[in-house]
């Protein structure tokens, strides 16, 4: 158990501290912002599980009740190659450590959860506002588009049941027809993705271990990396001119190109429209995704190797 531990440790200090920002200097994601994407959340769930696993064998270790729960199936000699009863003290320090980072895990993710659903309800309500139903007998609209009467251009999806993808008479105005498309595209490609709830537990993370590297730049990487997917989406379908034409007029009033914190993301967005970067070719973003895909489960192998060994 003890080189389990330790191995579990490496592992998760590994993927938590010195990986993240090595990628967050790398160029390749935004080239290929899905596959950054999902070599993030390969990351995120290896400390994860690197953290379960560990907490797993370390409350075998310090509580009979629990290993006798997860021994019970196994036989004999799988209980005995991972020598429990002789866990030193600082595993049963380690294990009482995780459960509260754990416990700590599961409220603020249960937090972010609560707070989305607030101000998903306060977003509705004031929807429902500037947008009262139809009296009884008229016909209502039907899909997700809803056009709200406001010279403001802007346009958002708001996530929910039912979902809703909202556009101003501001941008109706403003944007062509292929712009128009092109921003709705992005605001779908959104809404296919889930991206909301990959937003929702990148911040959760954020914010309950801010000191940690790889949540930091996870809740970072996330809010950018997620808007040049969409951009992706909208210019395949729109081309990369018209899509950087759209997002210039829906945010030029709020200073797309200047040289604020706020406006950076956007000007780097019309940026790489305007002269986009190769993408990687079939054959390397097949690897990184396979590969990324399999770092997740070396927290598994080293937790079940000594009873699979035993086995054998």
């Amino acid at each position: 158990m003890t080189v389990c531990l330790v191995l579990l440790s490496v592992v998760a200090v590994t993927a938590a501290v010195p990986v993240p920002r090595l990628l967050t200097r790398s160029v390749w994601p935004e080239r290929e912002p899905v596959v950054g994407l999902w070599v993030w959340q390969c990351l995120v769930a290896t400390v994860l599980l690197c953290c379960l696993t560990a907490l797993a064998l370390g409350a075998a270790a310090v509580f009979g009740t629990v290993r006798a729960q997860l021994f019970a199936p196994a036989p004999p000699a799988v209980a005995a190659a991972y020598n429990l009863s002789a866990g030193p003290l600082w595993a049963a320090v380690l294990t009482v450590f995780l459960a509260c980072g754990a416990a700590w895990t599961a409220a603020v993710l249960l937090r972010e959860l609560v707070e989305a659903r607030r101000r998903r309800a306060v977003s509705r309500t004031h929807l429902r506002e500037r947008a009262p139903d139809l009296p009884a007998g008229l016909p209502t609209a039907r899909g997700p588009l809803l056009v709200l009467e406001d010279e403001y251009p802007d346009a958002w999806w708001m996530p929910g049941s039912p979902p809703q993808l909202i556009v101003t008479t501001g941008a109706l105005q403003r944007l062509t027809d292929h712009q128009l498309d092109a921003v709705l595209t992005h605001e779908r490609g959104h809404a296919r993705a889930r991206h909301d709830w990959l937003l929702h537990l990148s911040t959760a993370l954020a914010t309950g271990f801010p000191r940690v590297p790889l949540f930091a730049h996870f809740c970072d990487q996330t809010h950018r990396l997620v808007e040049l997917a969409a951009d992706d989406a909208a210019s395949r379908r729109c081309g990369h001119l018209t899509t950087a034409l759209a997002l210039i007029q829906l945010n030029q009033h709020r200073g797309v190109l200047s040289c604020a914190s706020s406006s950076r993301l956007l000007g780097e967005r019309v940026d790489r429209l305007l002269e986009p970067p190769p993408r990687l070719d079939r054959r390397h973003r097949a690897l990184t995704t396979a590969t990324a895909a399999l770092v997740p489960l070396l927290p598994l192998l080293i937790t079940f190797a000594p009873g699979l060994t035993a086995l054998t």
